[in-house]
């Protein structure tokens, strides 16, 4: 096939490579198959000017789009040369060059206030976001600045926050959420996803969940939406019915009149059942799949748990205190952690010797406070630090694909939210919300 010759505003003396451009993206952005001679410094800025140039060919309008680039299925974060040089790639044949969109957030929204820290968020659900606060609030966001329900009640600050999602499809009027506090308790509310409404509806949980005798620090939910686990200060696993059923006890509440009705009385239930094993704070829970649970702890270790058997399966040791857990990735077998040093790990625990992480990313200046696989990619994941910042992670380079500067302190809480916005709450009182990162 005859080939091409791009020029550029690139350094005359620079060689030139023989490339070809391929992709698995849809028209219109699939370029021509030919193979081209192009500059070998060009990094993947003058890769996304010749992809584009190719692109708007014979087109009327074409927005310019920025692309990321892989070489042998890993992302090319150097100039052309260097990185050919240092993956030991000839550059005597034709290199093929797969393009992709690039994951980057594309718009910031305005900040949505709280009144104190914002220590958790959750964006599992598309119709909202459900955030927690160190005033003992929780909060319900239908967009940036809309928050439509005020989830009151905790004595202490709240510090984990979950959607319960049941796996039978349910109307937005049966939404449950879970809510993790210093108070040592744990809260289950119900309210309507869909309701619309210009005022700000303040609720009550209707169930009280006690047991831990210190703080509550993480709570997740199982995929069948009927349980909860919570993992605390008193370094046991809590698990707890999580269904909108009138059983357990009604606590003895002094009925407060409002709007002329009476609230209707909470319940109070007792765990189901603990997981005992971890030596110092439960940090981190997260539930996966309905028979196995993972915890992180400040003792610093990793566990997998069989839930019927009340045992771990996995024990792994860390070296560090872990502050955030989520398994995702591959397979849905991927752990990820971090916590009291800048370094982002993760674990193939498929893998013998386990106690090496398979990755390790180290572009944060201070200690991980959270940190959230994508749910449809296997290669994507969002970090949150102290050091102010959140950071786009892709498993095929080593360094961060975006960073996201928006917040003045602390970052507590990271999550994506609807598969194509970065969710993120801080010591600054805010939760931001940076959207239209690409499809991934």
């Amino acid at each position: 096939m005859a080939g091409m010759d791009i020029d550029g505003d690139v350094d005359e003396s620079a060689r030139r490579v023989q490339v070809r451009f391929v992709t698995k993206l849809k028209p219109p952005f699939k370029a021509p198959n030919t193979s081209i001679a192009i500059p070998s410094n060009l990094t993947r800025f003058g890769l996304s000017s010749i992809v584009n140039n190719l692109l708007k060919a014979g087109k009327d309008e074409w927005n310019t789009e920025p692309f990321d680039f892989l070489i042998d299925g890993e992302l090319v974060r150097m100039s052309l040369e260097e990185f050919l040089l240092a993956k030991g790639i000839s550059a005597e044949k034709i290199l093929e060059i797969e393009y992709i969109k690039a994951v980057a957030p594309r718009k910031q929204e305005e900040p949505s206030l709280h009144d104190d820290w914002v220590s958790a968020v959750d964006g599992s659900n598309s119709k909202f976001i459900l955030t927690g606060c160190y005033d003992g609030c929780g909060r319900i966001w239908k967009a940036a600045g809309s928050c439509t329900h005020q989830l009151e009640g905790h004595t202490g600050a709240i510090t984990s926050v979950c959607v319960v999602k049941p796996r039978v499809a349910q109307s937005g009027a049966d939404q449950i959420v879970a809510t993790a506090s210093k108070d040592r308790t744990l809260r289950l509310w119900k309210f309507d996803a869909d309701e619309s409404s210009d005022q700000l509806k303040r609720i009550r949980a209707f169930k009280i969940l006690h047991g831990h005798n210190a703080s509550v620090q993480s709570v997740a939910a199982n995929p069948a939406g009927d349980m909860v686990c919570s993992g605390s200060w008193d370094c046991q696993i809590a698990l707890w019915q999580a269904s909108g059923s009138d059983t357990g006890d009604v606590v003895s509440v002094k009925k407060r009149k409002k709007d002329a009705k009476e609230e209707d009385p909470q319940l109070e239930e007792e765990a189901k059942s603990t997981l005992v094993g971890h030596t110092q704070c439960v940090s981190s829970v997260v539930w996966p799949q309905d028979e196995t649970m993972y915890s992180a702890s400040w003792d610093h270790s990793i566990r997998r748990w069989d839930v019927e058997m009340g045992k771990d399966s996995l024990n792994m040791y860390c070296d560090k205190v872990i502050n955030c857990l989520d398994v995702g990735g591959e397979g849905y077998a991927l752990i990820a952690a971090g916590g009291s040093d800048p370094i982002l790990r993760i674990w193939d625990p498929r893998k013998p010797g386990t106690s090496a992480p398979v990755y390790q990313f180290s572009s944060h200046s201070s200690w991980i406070s959270a940190c959230k696989w994508h749910e449809k990619s296997w290669f994507h994941l969002v970090s949150a630090s102290y050091d102010g910042k959140v950071m786009l992670w892709d498993l095929r380079t080593a360094w961060p694909l975006a960073v996201i500067d928006t917040h003045n302190d602390k970052v507590l809480c990271a999550d994506w939210w609807k598969g194509e916005s970065v969710v993120s709450g801080g010591a600054d009182s805010k939760l931001c919300i940076s959207s239209d990162v690409c499809d991934l």
